[in-house]
């Protein structure tokens, strides 16, 4: 039974999939071999293992990067996701450089020649197949004429995407429903675009007018679903479930294949399996490179704090991190009173008469916060992710903000989207922390590699100064 069932849900357009990477892998490795012969090269083994290293790499991260098929998502997607793959591979295939200094045995020109040359040659073949599909689909070969069953806000948005993929072979026909047109009960009220209900439907698919069928009824209509479903057993039309999550706060969406039975995850971490491993060795690789630069300014710093009031250098806070666990997380101290934040729900204020004036100085610069570092090597923070609350505020916060402990499902970080989006500092209303934790948990669902790097560049470029901190 576990077989059948696995057999019976697989993903679309696997082979398709497969053959695309393995152009793109063709691609890599004949501009590489096309450069050397050009520039009258002699082939060395190292060429091998860079040609190795990079068709690898880059189709395990353009699988990873999404897990649509090429026709479910824009051609624009399709270009930035092939551009950050491949800059990746340059920044892995640097860093080995820096690393062991393999450049005496290689080309440089030649190798910047294929830095260059190889996303422009990938992202022409994905824009020209592209090109050529929509060439096709405008001439009617393979068209398919596609209904929807359902006029839902799910079954809206599916029409949406249908109209902007020109490329995918898509002729959208109209909606048909069985609901009545009068109170709230459909979400799409155009008369235009309404052909009709089941009949109508099984109808047209019997006269072979339409090729595809998309249910988007709500999960409620169960039994609707099987008599439509039982109907269409007498056609040879195409249908697909699609499965109504947009009612649910989803946080990660993903597959989960247990013996053969899929589920689908409502509120998961994105950092599993191997994408925990690459978010850990990001962490490692350049929390050890920013502990190295920011060494001397840390020894100035403690200084600094020494020399301008009474007290220890720094100190100690409980927080909630990963799964709601309490961490400790280290600081400079930039105040008097010396306030874990754990007893009380008093933040630090504009002015705040405990913070001294060499404290307000790293406060406003998010210097205060270097020491976490160390929290990130330890592995108990990460350098992108959620700010990390006190204790007291969680358990406020917790109640008085839907969704607030999902931020939870990763570590904590020193910076994040939130904070890029200028919610820094004191939360002094409740809309303010609505819109951390909003962006906290769009950082959550939208996670990627790239994404932290990119985080971590404009933290680094800007991202430290703000007028809300104090």
């Amino acid at each position: 039974m576990a077989d059948q069932i696995s057999r019976m849900v697989r993903r679309h357009d696997a082979k398709i999939n497969a053959f695309s990477r393995l152009i793109d892998a063709g691609i890599i490795g004949c501009t590489l071999v096309a450069l050397v012969s050009v520039l009258n090269l002699s082939w060395v083994p190292l060429y091998s293992w860079m040609l190795l290293i990079s068709i690898v790499l880059f189709s395990f991260l353009s699988e990873s990067s999404h897990s649509k098929s090429w026709r479910d998502i824009s051609l624009r997607a399709e270009v930035t996701s092939v551009g950050s793959n491949w800059l990746a591979i340059v920044l892995v295939l640097v860093l080995v450089d820096l690393i062991f200094h393999p450049s005496d045995l290689y080309n440089r020109e030649m190798v910047f020649y294929w830095f260059i040359l190889t996303p422009i040659e990938l992202i022409s073949w994905h824009s020209i197949l592209r090109m050529v599909l929509r060439l096709f689909r405008y001439t009617g070969v393979r068209a398919q004429s596609v209904a929807i069953y359902g006029a839902t806000e799910l079954g809206a948005g599916l029409e949406g995407r249908i109209q902007h993929m020109p490329w995918s072979g898509y002729n959208f026909v109209g909606y048909f429903d069985d609901r009545k047109t009068n109170g709230t009960r459909r979400f799409i009220s155009d008369s235009n675009l309404i052909k009709g209900g089941s009949q109508e439907l099984i109808e047209q698919a019997k006269a072979g007018n339409i090729d595809t069928i998309f249910i988007t009824l709500p999960l409620a209509a169960e039994k609707r679903i099987k008599q439509l479903l039982n109907e269409l057993a007498d056609t040879t039309v195409s249908a697909y479930m699609m499965l109504d999550l947009f009612s649910f706060d989803l946080l990660t969406a993903s597959w989960l294949d247990i013996q053969g039975m899929p589920a689908i995850s409502v509120f998961e971490s994105p950092h599993t399996g191997l994408d925990n491993f690459a978010k850990r060795s990001l962490d490692l690789v350049a929390g050890s490179m920013i502990l190295t630069l920011i060494a001397i300014p840390m020894l100035l710093i403690a200084a600094g704090i020494k020399l301008t009031s009474k007290g220890p250098v720094l100190f100690r806070q409980k927080r909630y991190g990963i799964g709601g666990e309490s961490i400790t997380v280290w600081k400079f101290r930039t105040m008097t009173v010396m306030d874990a934040g754990d007893k009380q729900l008093l933040q630090a204020s504009k002015d705040d008469c405990r913070i001294t004036p060499f404290g307000a100085l790293l406060r406003r610069t998010s210097m205060d916060e270097l020491p976490q570092f160390f929290n990130v090597i330890s592995g108990s923070m990460s350098i992108v992710g959620p700010r990390p609350h006190a204790v007291i505020h969680n358990e406020f916060y917790r109640t008085a903000i839907h969704g607030y402990m999902l931020r939870h499902k990763v570590k904590p970080g020193i910076t994040g989207l939130a904070q890029i989006k200028g919610y820094r500092g004191e939360t002094d209303t409740l809309a303010k922390m609505e819109g951390r934790i909003k962006y906290d948990l769009e950082y959550i669902r939208s996670w990627s590699l790239w994404l932290d790097i990119k985080l971590i560049f404009m933290t680094a470029f800007g991202g430290f100064l703000n007028k809300n901190a104090y």
